[in-house]
């Protein structure tokens, strides 16, 4: 068994990463924002230069920021094609700026043994290069197929509970488009399932599918909209749970229950109404 659940508590060394203007305009039409030429909401986020519009960075731009690929190699060796993502959380202290640089802090947090598989959590820390103050988290967790049953133990199940009987408050229907994961994969994810068929054949899908991330990126488009009138320095967190993979070209629709002032739960469903996001949360600022 080449998991080593005691690699839990290791950290990385800090890491710097920058991005620029061009790269949050770049995510943000990889997630489906402007697709309305019409539509002025949503300017800031694919525009640099549209009269009396500031350009801002969309809050789920933070998950390709970090860089956390060095602090896997503690866990041990597995096969990279048995991974698949599993749930994903992001926690802004501040609005991300629409350039910039940080320093990343990755943490092997959890490893939970499932029986059939492994689950490996790594929460990162970013603080911004220019002043050391505290940006954005981001929690991810992997599911690796093959790598349970040492006896360890199985961790959290569940999620967000959704009220029971109770309509969505709010729902929103987006369209992601047949060339979405390859504009997406230009922000930084170039995993050839979700531009190669061959290769997602390989893996058993009869054609590319679309990132998770990127469905997660849409998704926090629509808690924008619905819960925070569109204004990214409102949303305070979001978190999912990935249960079905898209495919590009797919209709999305996002529901969204209020539990508190300044809290949500959500899920996003898929075409034919199978759910793709689930568990989903989200906290909002004043």
């Amino acid at each position: 068994m080449p998991i080593n659940p005691d690699a839990v508590g290791t950290t990385s060394q800090p890491v710097e990463s920058s991005w620029t203007s061009r790269d949050a305009l770049l995510y943000a039409v990889g997630v489906g924002a402007g697709q309305d030429p019409l539509d002025r909401g949503e300017l800031p986020f694919v525009t640099e230069n549209s009269i009396d519009v500031e350009q801002r960075a969309l809050p789920t731009f933070a998950v390709v920021l970090p860089d956390v690929t060095g602090v896997f190699g503690s866990i041990g060796s597995f096969n990279p094609a048995m991974l698949v993502h599993g749930e994903e959380r992001i926690v802004l202290h501040r609005e991300l700026p629409v350039e910039g640089a940080v320093t990343t802090t990755a943490e092997i947090t959890a490893i939970w043994d499932k029986g059939k598989g492994a689950v490996v959590e790594i929460t990162s820390r970013s603080l911004a290069a220019d002043g050391g103050e505290p940006l954005f988290d981001v929690v991810m967790s992997a599911f690796i197929r093959g790598e349970g049953g040492w006896g360890g133990e199985r961790g959290p199940s569940g999620g967000a509970a959704f009220p029971e009987g109770r309509e969505p408050d709010t729902q929103i229907d987006l369209q992601t488009r047949p060339e979405q994961a390859l504009v997406y994969r230009l922000s930084g994810d170039r995993n050839p399932l979700h531009s190669d068929p061959a290769f997602a054949a390989f893996a058993g899908f009869d054609r590319p599918i679309l990132h998770g991330l990127c469905t997660y990126g849409f998704s926090g488009r629509a808690l924008l909209r619905g819960l925070c009138d569109g204004d990214p320095a409102r949303l305070a967190s979001m978190s999912g749970r990935f249960s079905s993979p898209v495919f590009p070209g797919e209709s999305l629709t996002v529901q969204i229950w209020r539990t508190a002032s300044d809290e949500a739960v959500y899920r996003t469903l898929g075409a034919d109404g199978r759910v793709v996001i689930d568990a989903g949360t989200a906290t909002t600022r004043a």
